[in-house]
């Protein structure tokens, strides 16, 4: 009986690597209840290949690809088209690792569904050898800490973008204002649309967000491809100028946060990261894009490229304003989604401390959060440093 009872146990139990432990039930309900990505199925509203597909482009089309010009510059022709393409391969892989981890531990801990990327660490620090699962709740906040900073970088990016932009068109009519007051006007409209607190709300912006975006990529490689072509391109940039082109690319690609939700948001799952699932489908098709944009945008303008081509358009040309209007808009409406994701984390712990007014408090939590996000933008002004510093500092640790 005692040896029916110990094996019933050693059941409910997954045997670390480390022989001389396991992780129990108590110890995984522990862990999951910290949880709080959101990453469930939605069995309600499951996501079709093409839905994810759109949802996946979505996520990686932004002010990124159209610093790819600038990550062309820093790293020349011939060197930028063999590693660029090189460190999305490695991006992509790294995500396929994420899945294929989270995945096994499902499977190994009879998880009713995928952890998030968080607990997906966490998880595999407390599973692993001995010597590191001390360091598995640590995992898990640094994961969550610079998930936050990663999106709260891009919004950071994304409020400069949009101030630039509209700042090219003011400017064109004779109306020469500061930057810093272009963000305040930008403020407003961003603000609102951060205030929206459910997800299912934020849908129709993501749609509009898409056609507007793939209409600019659009127009903008159409100036690109138009002659005469700049004389002052270089094949190998100086290894100095290395790292910026290395920090820009990692900004443009990092999209390891948005992996496992849309696997777990499809009907099918399984169809996400197959051979030829939404992951390497997408990520070709995104690739390809990001390559084009930028080897056209350094071919077009040469060193003159600047951290985002659309500030190279034409700036007196009603459909060169057009597309920056374009692109600026989708952008600020993708705004609140990138926003979402750090709120998402970080407002449960909150809510922890403030119980009486949950509303109220999420909303001056937000408020509060875009103010810094806008502040950072005012201190710093400068798109491609900025973008170099995000894909350098935040992304690359969580890439």
């Amino acid at each position: 009986m005692n040896q029916n009872r110990h094996d019933n146990d050693q059941s409910h139990r997954f045997l670390t690597k480390d022989p001389t432990s396991t992780l129990g039930e108590d110890q995984i309900a522990r862990i999951l209840k910290n949880d709080c990505s959101g990453h469930g199925n939605d069995t309600n509203h499951p996501t079709s290949f093409l839905e994810t597909l759109m949802h996946l482009f979505r996520g990686n089309v932004g002010p990124g690809m159209f610093a790819m010009g600038d990550a062309f510059k820093n790293s020349g022709v011939v060197l930028g088209g063999f590693l660029l393409p090189l460190l999305g391969l490695t991006c992509v892989h790294s995500q396929h690792l994420l899945l294929n981890a989270s995945l096994h531990l499902q499977d190994e801990l009879n998880l009713k569904r995928n952890p998030g990327f968080a607990t997906t660490v966490e998880l595999c620090f407390a599973t692993g050898h001995l010597r590191l699962q001390k360091y598995a709740t640590l995992s898990r906040r640094l994961v969550n800490l610079f998930l936050c900073l990663t999106q709260l970088g891009f919004c950071c990016v994304y409020f400069v973008f949009i101030s630039r932009n509209l700042k090219q068109i003011i400017d064109s009519y004779g109306y020469e204002y500061s930057i810093h007051l272009h963000m305040a006007g930008v403020l407003i409209p961003i603000y609102l649309t951060c205030m929206v607190r459910n997800l299912k709300f934020l849908a129709p912006l993501s749609t509009l967000a898409n056609i507007l975006m793939v209409s600019g990529v659009i127009i903008t490689l159409y100036y690109a491809a138009r002659p005469p072509s700049a004389f002052n391109v270089v094949n190998f940039a100086r290894i100095g100028q290395l790292p910026l082109a290395f920090g820009t690319a990692v900004y443009a690609y990092e999209g390891i946060g948005l992996v496992l939700p849309l696997q777990n948001a499809m009907k099918m799952p399984h169809k996400f990261d197959s051979t030829f699932g939404v992951l390497n489908v997408g990520m070709v098709i995104v690739t390809v894009f990001f390559f084009a944009v930028g080897l056209l945008s350094y071919l077009k303008y040469g060193d003159d490229i600047h951290g985002s081509v659309t500030l190279n358009l034409p700036k007196n040309e009603v459909l060169a304003q057009c597309v920056k209007m374009i692109i600026s808009t989708g952008v600020l409406l993708t705004f609140a989604l990138q926003f979402y994701i750090p709120i998402d984390l970080m407002l449960p712990t909150v809510r922890e401390h403030f119980r009486q007014r949950p509303v109220l408090v999420e909303l001056v939590f937000r408020t509060v959060f875009v103010l810094i996000t806008f502040t950072l933008a005012e201190l710093i002004p400068f798109l491609d440093l900025f973008i170099t510093l995000v894909g350098a500092f935040s992304s690359t640790t969580i890439a």
